[in-house]
């Protein structure tokens, strides 16, 4: 593919300045330059200012071949006195990636879950309910893409093997990249995200039992090249199985945020969830009390379609059981909008970030996001005792 750029009246570029240029190309889901990563084969330079790049790709069929030759000619195009540029494509070799697969793992080794190291900087938030259709999907995917807005690099595991969801509520039909035993996740308003649905044809079921369920959440912490995030969530299946007890050993250091619905019998059933807690010796952030009302569309007035009450008797449950005080951090109205975003795969935290349930979320997100820069209790006006 050859690009003409805007004529040029100055001498042909230095290798050392297109070097410089392909510097600022990163690798779309690696996002990383490509220079680091062993991506340019060559250059080639002309006396009458045209370049020549050769571009490997990680694997053959590699989706973002488009974006790459892109971002490589409209980087080099820029350069002074380039006149044109073609892009050549390779694909690596078992080697190359290999060698890759290695840098990117910082010579560690494989298998292991950066996140598990000691000294780790990654906040693991585990989002848990003890019922199915409490939202909990809903909640996750809308805080992660707040805490994206707000600057944080987030990614999330879709850990409901049995009712993945998270791809569409992301708005995302990707596949991941295999590069060696490496998977690179798919992006998807600024989240890294990972879900079993995006490796079975079409809506097929997943009929595994413990040690499967085990194994896949094992390689979606230690196989897939994460990088260097800030927040990673887990969107857990209902009730204290398998999962739960998985994630506790693989991540021990994460950390439990309980979502329930105002009705009594929901809230006990978090209650339940979160309990877990004092066997996996995992912390509690807090309790979202999602569904909390309906806004009245005749009036000023809520509608409490499932009670009241739920998210604060939890709160006051978990805190006896721990010993620790467990926070409400929000309670999110019943919004269609909410809903609508789900399905349409834009958190209306970003299509509606000022609606009831959006503004309510963003708060959520808001605190978490305090929390990972050191200000903990900032955004929730939450006193020193209370402080998570």
């Amino acid at each position: 593919m050859v690009t003409d750029a805007s004529t040029a009246t100055h001498a042909a570029p230095t290798e050392e300045a297109v070097r410089a240029a392909l510097a600022t190309v990163n690798d779309p889901e690696i996002h990383r330059p490509i220079t680091d990563l062993g991506m340019v084969k060559s250059v080639g330079i002309a006396a009458d200012g045209s370049v020549t790049v050769g571009v490997y790709l990680t694997v053959s069929g590699c989706p973002m071949r488009d974006t790459i030759r892109s971002s490589v000619s409209e980087a080099v195009r820029a350069v002074p006195g380039v006149t044109s540029v073609t892009v050549e494509l390779d694909v690596m070799s078992d080697e190359q990636r290999k060698e890759l697969a290695s840098t990117l793992r910082g010579g560690q080794a494989e298998r292991e879950i950066p996140f598990a190291r000691p000294g780790s900087l990654t906040r693991v938030y585990c989002v848990a309910s003890g019922k199915g259709g409490v939202g909990k999907s809903s909640v996750t995917v809308n805080l992660a893409a707040a805490m994206a807005a707000d600057g944080l690099k987030v990614g999330v595991v879709d850990a409901d093997i049995y009712g993945h969801s998270v791809p569409r509520m992301l708005g995302t039909d990707a596949r991941p990249t295999q590069v060696e035993n490496m998977i690179m996740p798919p992006s998807s308003h600024g989240v890294k995200v990972i879900s079993i649905g995006m490796f079975t044809p079409g809506n097929a079921p997943v009929v595994w039992r413990g040690p499967m369920l085990h194994r896949a959440l094992q390689q979606f912490l230690a196989d897939v090249f994460w990088g260097d995030l800030d927040v990673l969530l887990l969107d857990l299946p209902p009730g204290t199985g398998d999962i739960a007890i998985s994630v506790a050993q693989l991540v021990p250091n994460a950390e439990i945020l309980v979502v329930t619905t105002p009705q009594q019998a929901a809230a006990e059933v978090a209650e339940r969830a979160g309990s877990i807690a004092v066997q996996t010796h995992q912390k509690i952030v807090g309790v979202v009390e999602n569904m909390s009302a309906l806004p009245c569309p005749h009036c000023d007035g809520m509608v409490e379609v499932f009670g009241s009450g739920g998210g604060q008797r939890v709160a006051e449950g978990l805190t006896r059981t721990t010993g620790a005080e467990v926070p409400v951090l929000g309670s999110v109205p019943i919004d269609v909008r909410l809903r609508e975003g789900g399905d349409d795969g834009t958190p209306v935290v970003l299509s509606d970030p000022d609606s009831p349930a959006g503004a309510e979320l963003r708060k959520v997100a808001s605190a978490l996001t305090a929390r990972q820069r050191g200000l903990a209790g900032v955004s929730l006006g939450i006193t020193p005792r209370n402080k998570f």
